[in-house]
Formats: C-alpha cells, sequence, structure tokens
C-alpha cells in the first residue's frame, strides 16, 4: 500500500491540526543482557531445553505497520498503528 509523505492530522502536543511528515517505525536492537533475555537464557539452560514449544509455522502472513509522524511545528513525534497489509511504500 502506497501512504504519502506528509499528512495533515491532529497534533496531540499542539492540540490542532498540523502537517506531519510520516515514516515507518523500525525496531531497535534488543539488548543481550536484558531480564527477559536473561529469564529466557536460564529457562532453556541443562537438560530439557525449551520450556515452551518453539512456534515453527506462524498463523498470520501480514504485520501492522506502525506509524511514525513528526509535526512540522513542534517537531514532537507521535506512533499510530497502521492498517494490516504485506508491504507499506512511502510515497512522493
Amino acid at each position: 500500500m502506497k501512504i504519502p509523505k506528509e499528512i495533515n492530522t491532529n497534533c496531540p502536543h499542539c492540540k490542532k491540526h498540523t502537517i506531519h511528515t510520516i515514516s515507518l517505525y523500525k525496531k531497535g536492537k534488543e539488548r543481550a543482557s536484558s531480564w527477559g533475555a536473561r529469564r529466557q537464557a536460564t529457562r532453556k539452560r541443562g537438560y530439557g531445553g525449551q520450556k515452551f514449544p518453539e512456534l515453527i509455522r506462524t498463523a498470520k502472513t501480514t504485520k501492522k505497520a506502525t506509524l511514525k509522524l513528526k509535526c512540522k511545528e513542534c517537531n514532537k513525534e507521535a506512533m499510530r498503528k497502521g492498517i494490516r497489509l504485506r508491504k507499506a511504500e512511502i510515497v512522493q
């Protein structure tokens, strides 16, 4: 699906409709020493292996693209969950 580069929408910080630039949200790198990663490592250790069954086949073929909206007036960013689609493309 093609998404425009700029849209006029409500800014929660300015509390009015302003022009926002759109970019796609991308997840950052996870920390190897985070609490969740350490807990998973302890659960996998020793005999027995995985605590929960590893997911082999996923049920869904698409993901919801999260959009990052940046206000041109106050330069604050807000997130908006998009619709389910295979590929999001920003045009113009």
